[in-house]
């Protein structure tokens, strides 16, 4: 399942981070991204930081240790985006003397404050890791707590963490300083010549990746009600927790619903939903209890036998890939445009020709990356892990 929300990101990825030209700024581009928002990139994130929260409890071993614990999250963690980074410091005009540009993001800090200079410089999608480590450095401490709840008020702690989870982005939306709208203000982030036009042709890096981006010393985030709510790690840990709790439901045989029909269909009412309200709950806050209702169904089938496409061969490998896919398409993209697409002007098959490509490369580098980084750091083994306390 994590495939189909790494491949979510990508697809809001190559509407924000291919700028060919003359294509960008076309109205068949706006088009586009009127169609393809902001949202659909974070319900992804929000898909991946539930289902986290999920598998950390299911796979849950008895008499594990923090720091047993916390060592294997890291191995999981780093090694594969150590390999992106030092991709990006390899093709990337990255001043090396300005540690702002790169060691934030290297070790997965640079969220902990609205600047964008380290937020958005470097491996711009690895900003989602800097809440896991934070769900991962929690996790080991609140889980036992949560072990403690009786079986029968599970589904009361998930309504009082959801309802945290609303009130925490209502106060942002009242009082934080940021755009209140409910429009998609998430298109492209445009180079623009020095006479105020866009350029002719594609140039050789996009926006976040040009020397004149890394040139900068501080890019303040003026949106802080968005950063709060967004990239804000504490902001995010009610939601691994969420997830938590919802394995416990699941676990304790308290969810029993295996059709799997109603939480799509309420994932997919709830995400149409986005469309209408400000961006702050368009985010993460209307898909979360649809997102966590998928989950728990999508288990419950798995562990009765009710297999779908999901448990084919090909989907697996996706699924154990989708952690490198999604660290690896803007290396790719970077890449695609600075050797290949730099200088020419493209329209819009020329673009679509770019984001083929671009997936086919990220795929193939994060198959690798699987296979000769994460794999042996991380000693995994090709088979299911089921809850040992599961009663189904």
């Amino acid at each position: 399942m994590r495939w189909w929300a790494a491949l979510a990101v990508f697809v809001l990825h190559t509407v924000v981070f291919l700028p060919v030209y003359p294509f960008y700024g076309s109205d068949t581009y706006w088009s586009i991204a009127k169609a393809i928002p902001m949202q659909v990139g974070a319900a992804g994130v929000t898909f991946f930081f539930v289902l986290s929260g999920f598998i950390m409890l299911w796979t849950r071993r008895s008499g594990d240790t923090p720091r047993a614990f916390i060592g294997r999250r890291a191995k999981k963690i780093y090694p594969t985006h150590l390999v992106a980074v030092a991709v990006l410091l390899v093709v990337l005009p990255v001043p090396l003397s300005k540690l702002v540009t790169w060691v934030p993001t290297t070790l997965l800090v640079q969220t902990w404050w609205p600047d964008w200079t380290s937020l958005g410089g470097l491996n711009i999608p690895a900003w989602s890791l800097a809440s896991e480590i934070l769900f991962y450095a929690t996790f080991p401490f609140l889980v036992p707590f949560i072990e403690k709840i009786a079986d029968r008020l599970v589904p009361a702690a998930i309504a009082v963490v959801f309802a945290l989870i609303v009130v925490l982005h209502t106060c942002y939306y009242l009082f934080a300083d940021g755009y209140k709208g409910t429009g998609n203000m998430y298109g492209a982030r445009m180079v623009v010549e020095a006479d105020g036009t866009l350029p002719t042709v594609t140039p050789e890096y996009g926006y976040n990746a040009d020397p004149a981006f890394f040139a900068h010393d501080y890019l303040g985030y003026s949106d802080h009600g968005y950063w709060l709510s967004y990239y804000f790690p504490l902001s995010r840990l009610p939601e691994f927790f969420l997830g938590v709790l919802v394995a416990r439901l699941v676990i304790s045989g308290r969810w029993r619903n295996t059709r799997l029909w109603w939480p799509l269909l309420s994932l997919a009412v709830a995400f149409a939903a986005t469309w209408w309200v400000p961006s702050n709950y368009a985010m993460s806050v209307l898909i979360l209890l649809p997102t966590a209702a998928v989950i728990a169904t999508a288990c419950l089938r798995d562990v009765t036998g009710r297999r779908g496409i999901n448990a084919t061969g090909p989907m697996v490998w996706l699924g154990d890939v989708s952690y490198a896919f999604y660290l690896l398409q803007y290396p790719a993209m970077v890449v695609v445009l600075k050797y290949l697409l730099a200088g020419h002007a493209i329209g819009f098959v020329g673009w679509l020709g770019a984001v083929a490509l671009c997936f086919v490369l990220a795929l193939a580098a994060a198959g690798l990356v699987y296979e000769f980084v994460d794999k042996p750091i991380t000693r995994r083994k090709n088979r299911a892990t089921l809850h040992p306390e599961s009663n189904t």
